[in-house]
């Protein structure tokens, strides 16, 4: 048994004090989440259980952090800087992944003044060198960080929708590309983690929240595998299981990192993860990490274990970084 790297994955923090806010700002669709914010999700989404979270984190210290999209409200500039001081204080940019979700997208918004302070946190390991200059999120992704043994694999699904809409979209650009890293990665033995925000299998969300190709994304997946696929947006814990070629995969879902909901399985989670490999294949360890508000820390809430087969053509050298 290969030695355990370890790495974590939460989502939806929603980060935000919306302290700053203009009318002009609410001239749009963000109206309607301004009102929302105010009658119920400030309330439920609080500062103090992702600082609690953060706490927790220090103890556990995975190798890496994932967040899967979601980390506004509203998608404004001045929440953007909110969460890059934010994710300053999770790590450095080579130890923690971000990627959108549909709050992030709320509305069209100018890159020079949102999505560029996450730039260092989203960008592929081969395209360092672009951090600083002009990008958007339809180059970014899909993106390839290699830990160890792990490709994670990010997505964008965050598009602006209609108000009461939060669908999501990944594209037929970013599923050719992922169709190309899924064999790289596959034929170099990694484990490859596909990292979105919207869930890939129907009837986890609602429709007006769904993921419009979440069909296709599932048929890629039918054809060039994938050892696993995490994300958020339904706010509440999921695992569902997707055909590949080698079996099965697990898709994985974390409620909100902030939720103080009293509803079960909706208060706020996540997940770390702890890899290993034999000849066999993959075993994953998987502990569950929940806010007790009475303690106002995270506890341990459970433990799950899972044996993933190695892809069907498995080369004797593994390829690392």
């Amino acid at each position: 048994m290969s030695e355990s790297f370890i790495f974590a994955h939460l989502s939806d923090p929603h980060l935000t004090s919306l302290r700053n806010i203009r009318v002009r700002d609410l001239l749009n669709k963000r109206a309607l989440g301004y009102l929302s914010w105010c009658l119920h999700r400030r309330f439920e989404y609080r500062a103090e259980v992702l600082a609690a979270l953060v706490r927790d984190l220090r103890c556990t210290r995975p190798e890496h952090i994932i967040i899967t999209g979601d980390l506004t409200h509203l998608g404004l500039p001045c929440e953007f800087l909110e969460v890059k001081k934010w994710l300053h204080s999770l790590g450095p940019p080579s130890q923690v992944t971000v990627i959108p979700g549909n709050h992030d997208a709320y509305v069209a918004t100018d890159w020079g003044r949102t999505f560029v302070h996450w730039l260092e946190y989203m960008v592929s390991d081969a395209g360092q060198d672009c951090v600083g200059k002009k990008s958007d999120t339809r180059t970014l992704f899909p993106s390839l960080r290699i830990r160890r043994e792990t490709a994670f694999i990010g997505l964008s699904s965050a598009r602006p929708s209609k108000p009461f809409f939060a669908l999501g979209n990944v594209g037929q650009v970013q599923l050719q590309k992922l169709g190309h890293i899924l064999a790289q990665t596959g034929s170099q033995g990694l484990f490859r983690i596909v990292m979105i925000h919207h869930p890939p299998q129907p009837g986890i969300v609602t429709w007006r929240k769904r993921l419009t190709d979440n069909r296709e994304l599932r048929s890629l997946i039918a054809q060039q595998g994938v050892e696993m696929v995490l994300h958020g947006h339904a706010h509440r814990s999921s695992m569902v299981w997707l055909k590949t070629p080698a079996g099965h995969a697990p898709a994985i879902g974390v409620p909100s990192a902030s939720a103080t909901s009293r509803k079960s399985g909706y208060s706020a989670q996540y997940n770390i993860y702890s890899l290993s490999q034999d000849a066999h294949g993959w075993e994953v360890a998987i502990e569950v990490h929940g806010y007790a508000p009475k303690e106002g820390r995270f506890i341990v809430e459970g433990e799950n274990r899972l044996a993933i087969p190695y892809p069907m053509a498995r080369p004797t050298d593994v390829v690392t970084a």
